[in-house]
């Protein structure tokens, strides 16, 4: 059987980190939303019996790695491993919209999908709870990838509570081709005195309350404030100055996006950066994750 999935991006409405555990992981508290930007996934096990590998990785992004570094190749492993199912060989073909290194979980949401076709081709029918459930053991992001739509999330980023959906909206990307450093990132977090507060909470509230505007007036990431890198800054600075509402980095970056509220505005926003950058994307917050089509 060969299946196809959506596989969504994500933004960071909100990144607190909380605390550094003792295992090494941090506690975080987050909003987590999916938006409309997808990878397309295809997952077959009708592979030839010639090739040895187990998880045969093919990709249309040549900086992406096809080899056992994917996290697809950990995500099938895990679904066998959790399934109590002896592996067999299986092609997973990625086609990349998700720009890399982008805080957008482009890796954690082709996981995502793997573990959800995997789950219709072996007729295993996992409910969604025990697919995030391996999902937490391939990557913290996962399990949201699986879920989608508007998710406040704790722990390492796996515990999760649905919250209503953002109101309706348009969010433009940009993609900067400077990269930031998780391991710096968490470093400098992790010097800082603590903060005292979670803006996380005020953003939880606003979308309770559906206020769009109250919600981009939080915006709040971490990384992006221990960071604080120029470039990030001054997109932020071109966003608002053509209409978003607010504007934040995502994840641990380096994407910036800014919340409109119209494709109009935000496709206007798009031309004014168009000329100097590349990677632009323009999308709106979905209410699901991952999607067989």
């Amino acid at each position: 059987m060969k299946l196809s999935v959506k596989a969504p991006a994500k933004i960071n409405l909100s990144l607190d980190i909380v605390s550094k555990r003792p295992d090494g992981y941090h506690d975080v508290a987050m909003v987590m939303q999916a938006v409309s930007l997808y990878d397309t996934v295809t997952v077959s096990d009708e592979v030839d019996e010639s090739v040895t590998d187990d998880v045969v990785v093919t990709c249309d992004d040549p900086a992406i790695p096809t080899d056992s570094r994917n996290i697809v190749c950990k995500a099938a492993k895990a679904f066998f491993r959790y399934c109590d199912i002896t592996p067999v060989k299986i092609s997973v073909d990625i086609k990349k919209n998700i720009p890399s290194q982008a805080g957008l979980a482009g890796g954690s949401t082709d996981a995502a999908a793997v573990i959800l076709a995997m789950n219709r081709i072996f007729d295993t029918k996992l409910n969604s709870s025990q697919m995030c459930e391996i999902g937490s053991n391939v990557g913290a992001d996962v399990p949201f990838c699986i879920v989608g739509g508007t998710m406040h999330a704790k722990g390492i980023g796996t515990d999760m509570s649905k919250l209503p959906n953002l109101t309706k909206c348009s969010i433009l990307i940009c993609k900067p081709d400077v990269c930031v450093s998780t391991a710096e990132a968490y470093a400098k977090a992790d010097s800082r005195e603590n903060k005292g507060f979670i803006v996380t909470d005020e953003v939880v509230k606003m979308i309770f309350r559906r206020n769009l505007r109250g919600v981009c007036q939080c915006l709040y990431n971490d990384f992006e404030v221990v960071m604080q890198l120029d470039e990030i800054n001054a997109i932020k600075k071109t966003m608002v100055k053509n209409k978003a509402l607010g504007a934040c980095m995502s994840g641990s970056g380096s994407a910036v996006y800014g919340i409109f509220l119209n494709e109009k505005t935000a496709l206007n926003c798009k031309e004014v950066m168009q000329s100097e950058f590349e990677k632009l994307y323009v999308c709106s917050p979905i209410k699901g994750g991952c999607e067989i089509v």
